[in-house]
């Protein structure tokens, strides 16, 4: 399966946004690409919490979820719009990731589990759930050759979300983000390359980059991932995609080597509840 990873920097106009989308997606299918995988709040990235509230509509009414189904049934392509900032019935906004299948309907929705309230040395602050909320849901995606396992962003530092997403039979799993600066720096790389091990699954983490209009920046290096955690593809930094071919045998090769996900056991914490690791 031949799957395409979409780097962009997205700016707060959906209408501009969609045309950068559709020519990185023309690309991709040129290229021979099955799926094509966006990253994280791709419709749009508005100035501060008010701008956003203002802009937000729900799912039925967003112009980017229809152009994004018609773009999806005329290349006839699996797309995984990554992470749409989208109303909720709450007044909050959802940050939801939408599978549309070649016949351009919606196979799969999740909306984003964790919550990024964070205060980084540099000051950087993000708070999340001050305007999101949060999913309640694991979700696994049949992809017809595979099955698809969703998350979003920072779902990728708690790990017992992708070993439940490996355990309920995803062969592939998604990351799509907009990684800070200073955390992907640090953190990106090695994070996803230890869910693809710990679970014998590929990754897909396409991912926002640069300098985006409201001010924000983000890491970039989208990335491919193999079962055995070799990086098959790096966006780097620019406005670009990437693309590799998935064998998906290695899926049960990887997982036949260190069967790890069969070895969980049941235990206990010192004069605590009990535990475990599935």
């Amino acid at each position: 399966m031949r799957v395409a990873c979409v780097q962009l920097t997205t700016g707060r106009n959906p209408t501009e946004n969609l045309e950068m989308i559709a020519a990185r997606m023309a690309e991709a299918v040129d290229k021979g690409a099955e799926m094509v995988a966006l990253p994280e709040t791709c419709n749009f990235m508005e100035k501060g919490r008010k701008a956003m509230q203002a802009r937000v509509q729900p799912e039925a009414d967003d112009t980017s979820v229809a152009a994004m189904g018609d773009k999806a049934r005329q290349h006839n392509i699996w797309l995984l719009a990554g992470s749409l900032v989208l109303a909720s019935e709450d007044g909050r906004g959802v940050n939801r990731s939408l599978l549309f299948a070649p016949d351009g309907s919606v196979a799969a929705r999740y909306d984003k589990l964790h919550m990024f309230d964070v205060t980084l040395e540099s000051g950087e602050t993000h708070a999340e759930s001050a305007s999101y909320a949060p999913g309640e849901r694991l979700v696994v995606a049949d992809l017809g050759v595979a099955k698809l396992g969703m998350s979003i962003c920072y779902d990728v530092r708690f790990a017992a979300l992708y070993r439940q997403l490996a355990l309920a039979g995803a062969d592939i799993i998604s990351v799509p983000s907009a990684f800070t600066q200073p955390t992907g720096a640090a953190h990106w790389h090695v994070l996803l390359r230890a869910r693809a091990i710990e679970t014998g699954c590929f990754i897909l983490a396409p991912a926002q980059s640069g300098t985006h209009e409201n001010g924000r920046t983000t890491y970039g290096h989208s990335l491919i991932i193999s079962p055995w955690g070799k990086v098959l593809a790096d966006a780097g930094k620019d406005d670009t995609m990437v693309l590799a071919d998935l064998d998906l045998e290695e899926v049960a090769k990887a997982r036949g080597q260190i069967p790890s996900l069969k070895h969980g056991r049941t235990f206990r914490l010192a004069d605590g509840p009990q535990r475990s690791d599935d």
